[in-house]
């Protein structure tokens, strides 16, 4: 028989395990010359801005005879303001009134077409959709200031030329829009959801609103800002179309401003407070629906 050992030290139980240590990270410091550049980039598109603002607080004499980024701390501003809203029996407000129907008309107007044009094109196989959808590229190319005359002539034929569907209706079709829905569209809305849906009798109409809308909502509102900007930016366009002051967004009214007569008093004040007043609502719509603007399109898919 073998003998047993029962005595000696008897192995430890509490005893630690060794401590690994993880050999140190060193996180990568941020570029000092991308940031730079971007710093850069920033202060050249806020220079436009600040000129604009300080150019508002001075009278006609200051504005071209003092420094063009120090503001004026003469009451300038104040007068420039009343005299905004006093010209023309105040036509100011007339073309912010008209800027707002045609920015939010077309711009709902615009969304609703590209949901609907952009889930198409997404969720359904039908003949001819890879021609639909290159000729849509083919749009997206092709410059707006191009196809301005084009639309005059055909709006003019059908007698809404001068109106305000002449500035709505050609508003209402973006090319960029509808591609941009149809990509946020193949991202965010389940196959298997239609089909479920589908299966329990819903229509395509119910399917579209009950199933697609709501996780598009990100993508729609991106869409709406991008389309309000355009719009209430845009010059062209209700220039050729609109012949009558009183239906002139501000970007036709301003311009009718500085283009009157030599023997007409000087206007340049007028119109630059006029301009600094014209980006507050971008600026607050743009506060008001920061919470649903995505730029990264793919940023709410569902997750499998």
């Amino acid at each position: 028989m073998t003998a047993v050992r029962t005595g000696g030290a008897r192995p430890r139980t509490d005893a630690r395990p060794a401590v690994t240590r993880r050999p140190s990270v060193t996180r990568p410091r941020a570029a000092f010359w991308p940031t730079f550049v971007l710093l850069i980039g920033a202060a050249y598109s806020l220079l436009p801005v600040l000129w604009l603002f300080t150019a508002a607080t001075k009278s006609s004499g200051e504005l071209f005879t003092t420094f063009s980024l120090w503001p004026s701390f003469t009451g300038g501003f104040a007068e420039n303001f009343q005299a905004l809203i006093t010209t023309r029996d105040g036509a100011f407000w007339q073309w912010c009134l008209n800027s707002l129907i045609f920015a939010g008309g077309g711009a709902l107007l615009g969304t609703a077409v590209s949901a609907l044009a952009g889930y198409g094109l997404a969720k359904y196989r039908f003949r001819g959709k890879k021609l639909v959808f290159d000729f849509l590229l083919i749009g997206v190319l092709i410059p707006g200031v191009i196809l301005a005359i084009p639309q005059y002539l055909l709006l003019s034929t059908i007698g809404v030329a001068g109106s305000y569907w002449s500035v709505l209706l050609p508003c209402m079709i973006s090319p960029f829009s509808i591609y941009l829905c149809r990509i946020y569209a193949s991202a965010v809305v389940s196959d298997e959801m239609l089909e479920a849906g589908r299966l329990d009798g819903a229509g395509e109409w119910r399917l579209f609103r009950s199933v697609a809308v709501y996780p598009m909502v990100p993508g729609l509102i991106t869409v709406f800002l991008l389309q309000f900007v355009g719009i209430w930016n845009n010059f062209l366009l209700p220039y050729i179309m609109l012949s009558r002051s009183e239906m002139y967004p501000l970007t036709v009214g301003f311009f009718s401003l500085m283009s009157q007569g030599n023997d007409q008093p000087n206007t340049y004040n007028v119109v630059i407070m006029g301009c600094l007043v014209s980006i507050v609502p971008l600026i607050a719509l743009f506060l008001f629906l920061q919470r649903y603007w995505r730029l990264d399109l793919v940023s709410g898919s569902l997750k499998g």
